[in-house]
């Protein structure tokens, strides 16, 4: 089974500091710019969302490449560049609806999360444990579990209105 970047965004206190594990793991420099993970603060509802690539099952970043130095490695699932044969033209980065990929203008190449060839530094360096690398069949089993919580309140909630009515 494959492996997922699960994100619990209320989780997240947006200490960026998988961005900056990310970067020096990668380039070897402290500079989130070249983080694969992009921490975006969503000021309307005091949140900090982590974001980084969705692999999508039809991945638009694919689609796109004029060379196709994008592909998905079959064992993992895993939505790959190939950097020996991307041209930096960047169509992949204008396409990405998450915005996962990005553009290194020294390398003159594309980038996107590589989930660490398996073992993600920003989820073992996250004290709050708002990223972690889980088997995908698990993703389902916690969005239902977090469903299942959303309604029981709401649940709770308008059987509390009805009560003062």
């Amino acid at each position: 089974m494959s492996k997922v970047l699960y994100v619990d965004h209320q989780k997240c206190t947006g200490c960026q500091l998988c961005e900056l594990v990310c970067a020096v793991s990668h380039d070897g420099i402290s500079n989130p710019a070249r983080s694969r993970i992009r921490v975006v603060k969503w000021e309307a509802e005091g949140l900090y969302i982590p974001m980084t690539c969705q692999q999508c099952q039809d991945a638009p970043c694919m689609n796109v490449c004029p060379v196709k130095a994008i592909s998905r490695n079959e064992e993992s699932a895993q939505v790959t560049v190939d950097y020996d044969v991307c041209i930096g033209c960047r169509s992949c980065v204008g396409v990405c609806p998450f915005g996962a990929m990005n553009f290194n203008p020294t390398d003159r190449q594309v980038f996107k999360c590589d989930h660490c060839d398996g073992d993600p530094q920003c989820v073992r360096f996250c004290e709050v444990k708002a990223v972690d690398f889980i088997e995908a069949d698990k993703v389902t089993i916690n969005k239902r579990r977090q469903a299942a919580e959303r309604v029981s309140t709401a649940s709770k909630d308008a059987a509390a209105l009805q009560d003062q009515l």
